[in-house]
C-alpha cells in the first residue's frame, strides 16, 4: 500500500491541475483486495475513492470482511471489476455468492463494474460467444452471465 500511496501522491496532482474535481479512483494491493490495509492510512486528498475487485466464486466473506472494514472506517469504495463465476473467468457462475455480494453492495450503496463486456467464450462475458452485434443486445444475445445480471439489474 506505500508503493501504490507514493505513486498516488505523485499522479494525482498531475490529474488535478487538469481537473480540480473530478473523482479519482486509486487502486489497492493484492489485485484491489487489501482495501483494509488503505483504510488503515488513506491519502489525504478530496475526491478519492478505492478501487475494490472479486470474483464471487473465489472471493467470499473473507474479501467481504476486509470491504466491511473498509467502509466501517469511512473509505469510500468503487468495484471497479467483478465477475459471477472464479477469478480466471471461468468455471460455474456462482448465484448464491453472486447475491451476497450484490446485497452488500447495494445496502452500503458503493457502486460496481461488472467484468467483462465481451463475447468471449469464457464465464465472465456478457455477451454470448455466437453475439457479433456492438449495441443493441437482444436476450438472446446474452451470455447466462448477462442474463443473471440484467435479470438482477431489472428487478
Amino acid at each position: 500500500w506505500e508503493d501504490i500511496k507514493k505513486y498516488a501522491n505523485k499522479v494525482i496532482p498531475v490529474i488535478r491541475k487538469e481537473d480540480p474535481d473530478k473523482v479519482i479512483i486509486v487502486g489497492t494491493p493484492v489485485w484491489s483486495q487489501d482495501v483494509d490495509i488503505a483504510a488503515q492510512s488513506p491519502l489525504d486528498i478530496p475526491n478519492i475513492m478505492y478501487t475494490l475487485h472479486f470474483y464471487a466464486d473465489t472471493h467470499r466473506e473473507p474479501l467481504r470482511d476486509k470491504m466491511k472494514a473498509a467502509i466501517a472506517a469511512g473509505l469510500p469504495i468503487f468495484v471497479t471489476e467483478f465477475g459471477l463465476c472464479d477469478a480466471s473467468g471461468s468455471g460455474p457462475i456462482n448465484e448464491e455468492q453472486t447475491n451476497l455480494w450484490l446485497k452488500l453492495l447495494n445496502e452500503n450503496h458503493i457502486s460496481y463494474v461488472m467484468w467483462n463486456l465481451s463475447n468471449k467464450d469464457e464465464t465472465s462475458a456478457f455477451l454470448a460467444p455466437t453475439c457479433t452485434k456492438e449495441f443493441d443486445w437482444k436476450e438472446e444475445d446474452l451470455s447466462a452471465c448477462g442474463k443473471m445480471i440484467k435479470t438482477y439489474m431489472t428487478k
